[in-house]
């Protein structure tokens, strides 16, 4: 059930009243408020109404990543982790509740964006609010010297002239990741048969979900532009892939 949090303009009945409240109004009545359905929990989700930068709802890939997470649970615990594309911080309010993850959220270089994440986080009773780092994919990344080894997103691939701009975040934060501890890095490893007990999430990876529908062409492209930037991707079941830095043989450093 949507919660209207803002009142409706007609308490502005004079003229002048309407004028001098006009922006504000506009402000006020452009969220809704939603209860969400994760595992094990229900979260109260402040939305945008419309978005200029399409962060104004939850897709579905989130639910449908919130749910293989769980059943993955040991694989991600005690990561280190960042998402892209946050949009409304509900799949990593998410995680920090029931993981108690170490999770930064991400997205434009947009202070509504990341208010409206910081109103979630304290609505959801997350204090401090998460970190969140303002960034439009393709620019400098505003931190030098990454150290998130889990990079995480779910229904990101919707608009194919980003995928450039994506990849080139992506391969940033994958091959400048700077490990605090100096501890070997664990290979990406899948057995012959399939089975997962045959898989190490490496660090760094990424993780990445969606259920939106995308043309094969589209996924392809942005596959292939993961490989042709030194990427090296896996499907690990349930349209969930994992991205890591491919790894360089002697042949190739010459």
């Amino acid at each position: 059930m949507d919660i209207a949090l803002f009142s409706p303009s007609s308490l502005f009945p004079d003229d002048d009243d309407a004028s001098s409240h006009e922006e504000t109004t506009e402000t006020q009545q452009s969220y809704e408020e939603r209860r969400h359905g994760f595992p094990g929990m229900e979260l109260v989700v402040r939305e945008f109404s419309f978005h200029q930068l399409n962060a104004n709802l939850l897709w579905p890939g989130t639910f449908a990543f919130a749910e293989w997470l769980v059943q993955h649970r040991s694989w991600v615990e005690g990561r280190r982790c960042i998402e892209l594309g946050s949009g409304t911080g509900a799949l990593a309010i998410y995680l920090c509740k029931s993981f108690s993850l170490d999770i930064t959220t991400s997205d434009y270089d947009d202070r509504e964006i990341e208010e409206n994440i910081a109103h979630n986080c304290r609505t959801n009773g997350i204090t401090p609010v998460l970190p969140h780092i303002k960034h439009t994919w393709g620019d400098t990344f505003p931190v030098a010297d990454p150290d998130w080894d889990l990079i995480i997103a779910s229904d990101i691939l919707l608009y194919v002239k980003q995928y450039a701009n994506l990849i080139k975040t992506l391969s940033f934060l994958l091959k400048s990741y700077k490990p605090k501890d100096n501890q070997a890095v664990p290979l990406m490893e899948i057995e012959q048969n399939g089975e997962k007990a045959g898989f190490r999430l490496p660090k760094p990876a990424f993780l990445m979900s969606w259920r939106r529908r995308i043309g094969k062409e589209d996924e392809s492209l942005f596959f292939t532009g993961c490989e042709n930037a030194g990427l090296e991707v896996k499907h690990i079941g349930s349209r969930v892939y994992c991205i890591k830095p491919r790894e360089t043989t002697a042949l190739e450093t010459i």
